[in-house]
């Protein structure tokens, strides 16, 4: 009697070729910013850590599968994502409410890093950094489909609830590194691996906040 096997799914050809071609263009883009330009940082992983955030949140987004709900859900969990944006947005210092009104300047920083705008008015600064942006927007729709899903079914509200700790993470984890105080020892330890904190911190948000074993 012949036994039945099962076959693993083969992965999509269109998607690798996709994929493998974002990543080419990425290195090429990294790789000619290198050459020319005069002053770049010496630890590799600078390099790395946008491309990081913006994949993530591309994968996570394109996958990501809102539950149909009613119309007034849809809007609840639009307010809610929009809402944690501004928050996260705010913790990770894209805007603060300070400024010195000195108007709008570009900063050509590393692929990712940059070109970063920066608009200072007299009651706030805004700092436009590419991968913080994308990478903070990815977090916040995931936050709106979470809570839609959490509103379809009994089992899906409770992975939601489990996964949206993981909302606070970077919200913790980049207020964290300002309450050791300038006198302490951690300070330099958070500051000189605080974006490979944040960026380990982003990628586990995203697979929590996308993680549905249901689907």
């Amino acid at each position: 009697m012949a036994t039945a096997t099962r076959r693993l799914p083969s992965p999509d050809t269109g998607t690798l070729l996709a994929w493998a071609a974002i990543l080419n263009a990425e290195i090429l883009l990294t790789l000619v910013y290198v050459v020319l330009s005069s002053g770049t940082p010496t630890n590799p992983l600078t390099y790395v850590y946008p491309w990081v955030w913006l994949n993530v949140a591309g994968w996570a987004v394109v996958r990501a599968r809102p539950t149909p709900t009613s119309r007034r859900m849809r809007w609840l969990a639009a307010a809610v994502g929009v809402a944690y944006f501004f928050v996260v947005a705010y913790a990770g210092g894209l805007y603060h409410l300070s400024g010195s009104a000195l108007g709008l300047s570009v900063h050509w920083l590393p692929p990712g890093w940059g070109p970063t705008l920066v608009y200072s008015a007299a009651e706030a600064t805004v700092v436009v950094m590419p991968f913080k942006l994308v990478g903070y927007a990815a977090l916040a729709y995931l936050v709106s489909v979470t809570v839609r899903d959490a509103s379809a079914s009994a089992l899906s509200g409770v992975l939601g609830l489990v996964s949206c700790v993981s909302c606070t993470w970077p919200v913790l984890a980049t207020v964290a590194t300002g309450l050791f105080g300038s006198a302490s020892a951690l300070t330099s330890v958070a500051m000189t691996r605080a974006y490979g904190i944040s960026t380990v911190v982003f990628v586990v948000s995203v697979l929590a906040l996308s993680w549905r074993p249901t689907r």
